[in-house]
């Protein structure tokens, strides 16, 4: 129980405070008082009863304005805001006393050393921190602050070691100890290439006319800036892999490699030494060793290509570089650390997927952190005529001729069609035509596309049968797209504006709530 006291700052006072808690019978267990005329009271618990009748006891005292229960006592405040803000603080941070042992550490040293802070509570800094004095330096007459470079757990920081001074009453100035904050060679990089380089000019290549479009950019872009795994899904040609080197690009790694593995094309002896890289010797006396491409990729980014085709051994390995950034090369038991950036793509559903049993979860919600969905082109209806004149300029300038006009009927099928290859499709079928092309004119009957009627939606499969088997089986596609997206029903309830309930039922109807929770 906690008691603040707001009274007037009179001689004797305190006193009374305390010969009325005596009076009831309360223990005191603390006292702290404020120069704003406030006193704090830490008491022993008390029933409401004897509070009750406490309380109006200390308001008779002369001087005494109002006195009500608080949560912290000020000194006990101050302790949770800085643990608080050690826990919040990405550098790691250490305190040392006057001996150069250590008393505190954050989060982000505890976790990188995996030991608890009663563990490495009054061991000498220099048992951690390389490459500094800190007894010489702490025992010097006026000790200064100091920036160099330290090693920690093997890896070089830029640290700031700031002395302590703590004033007695007589405002003299005592060291105290010290305070150590280590920054990554990355961290700083990071912050200057923030200052200096940031540009996210590399959207501005997107043709951007329709609603959804421009939604899903505002979102990129923001994205592109955290440094947590983004996946982005969307059908075969609509563009993914442009987003991704869009946002690597625009991101505070843009001058780091960004480098891609295709999880579809390649076994899974191949993928594992393509990604992990293997050790001298690993296949033979004479083989010299290769990094992997995520060693390749440190300090950039890297994008694992048609993500959901991951074989489980891969996924496996996968999930551990998520964790802490450590693998193992093929052939070698020792470690290597790596710091990148993930990007992932996929047409297919990772939800979806796992419950098939075919993507493991835990690696799907270590993926799914930062999400996008590109539109198909048939979604952005506004930016299919755009995208049309922007590659019908580029290819006719890429052939050497004079660039055609667009017949009213063309301008009309290119709208209609249903675009099952998405804008890549609508690229390759204009470059074709431009090629072929005698006049001056394009028209439909030179576009060579698949034999499809253009007025008839490729979602023709939901006709088959009854009205309410179609409504169902559309319901369903509805709800395994966007749940991946609004992973929880109230979230995606929030989206198709029904209530929670009606959305939950939905799920459970489908069994589409099994791998998130709701």
């Amino acid at each position: 129980m906690r008691l603040q006291v707001t009274c007037e700052d009179r001689l004797g006072l305190t006193r009374e405070l305390l010969a009325q808690l005596e009076d009831n019978r309360i223990d005191l267990r603390g006292i702290e008082i404020d120069v704003a005329g406030i006193i704090y009271l830490h008491l022993s618990d008390v029933d409401f009863a004897s509070l009750q009748k406490l309380l109006p006891d200390l308001r008779r005292i002369a001087g005494v304005m109002d006195v009500k229960t608080v949560g912290y006592m000020p000194s006990e405040r101050e302790h949770h805001e800085i643990q608080a803000l050690m826990k919040a603080l990405p550098d790691l941070v250490f305190a040392l006393d006057i001996k150069g042992r250590l008393t505190q550490a954050n989060d982000a040293v505890l976790n990188i050393l995996r030991l608890s802070l009663k563990d490495i509570q009054g061991v000498q800094a220099g048992s951690f921190l390389k490459g500094f004095a800190f007894l010489q330096w702490l025992s010097s007459e006026s000790p200064q602050p100091e920036t160099c470079k330290l090693v920690f757990a093997g890896e070089e920081f830029l640290a700031d070691i700031l002395p302590i001074f703590i004033p007695d009453t007589q405002g003299v100035s005592h060291l105290a100890g010290a305070v150590v904050v280590l920054k990554s060679a990355r961290r700083v990089g990071h912050h200057f290439n923030l200052l200096h380089s940031y540009d996210d000019s590399s959207f501005e290549q997107f043709t951007a006319e329709s609603q959804v479009m421009q939604q899903l950019l505002h979102q990129a872009r923001r994205f592109a800036m955290q440094d947590q795994p983004l996946l982005i899904m969307g059908e075969t040609g609509s563009g993914k892999e442009m987003l991704v080197r869009a946002c690597h690009r625009a991101s505070l790694r843009a001058n780091g490699p960004l480098l891609t593995l295709n999880c579809a094309a390649l076994p899974d002896d191949v993928a594992e030494h393509e990604l992990f890289g293997s050790a001298p010797g690993a296949f033979g006396p004479d083989w010299p060793g290769k990094k992997g491409l995520l060693e390749q990729a440190s300090g950039g980014a890297f994008l694992l290509d048609e993500v959901a085709e991951m074989s489980p051994l891969l996924q496996s390995k996968l999930l551990r570089v998520l964790q802490d950034g450590r693998f193992h090369r093929v052939g070698q038991e020792s470690e290597v650390t790596v710091d990148v950036r993930l990007y992932c793509t996929t047409r297919k559903s990772l939800g979806e997927q796992v419950r098939k049993g075919l993507f493991r979860e835990d690696l799907f919600f270590r993926l799914n952190v930062l999400t996008l969905e590109m539109p198909t082109l048939r979604q952005r209806l506004a930016d299919i005529m755009p995208l049309a004149q922007q590659f019908c300029s580029r290819i006719s300038e890429e052939l050497q001729r004079r660039r055609p006009r667009f017949s009213r009927s063309m301008t009309e099928f290119l709208n209609s069609y249903p675009w099952p290859g998405n804008v890549r499709q609508l690229k390759n079928a204009l470059y074709q035509a431009l090629t072929l092309l005698e006049g001056d004119e394009l028209t439909p009957d030179v576009l060579r596309l698949p034999l499809m009627d253009a007025h008839e939606s490729t979602a023709e499969q939901w006709f088959e049968g009854s009205l309410p088997e179609a409504t169902k089986r559309f319901e369903r596609l509805m709800l395994e797209r966007l749940y991946p997206l609004y992973p929880s029903s109230r979230q995606l309830a929030q989206r198709l504006g029904l209530s929670h309930t009606a959305v939950a039922n939905k799920l459970r109807e489908y069994g589409l709530n099994k791998a998130e929770p709701v």
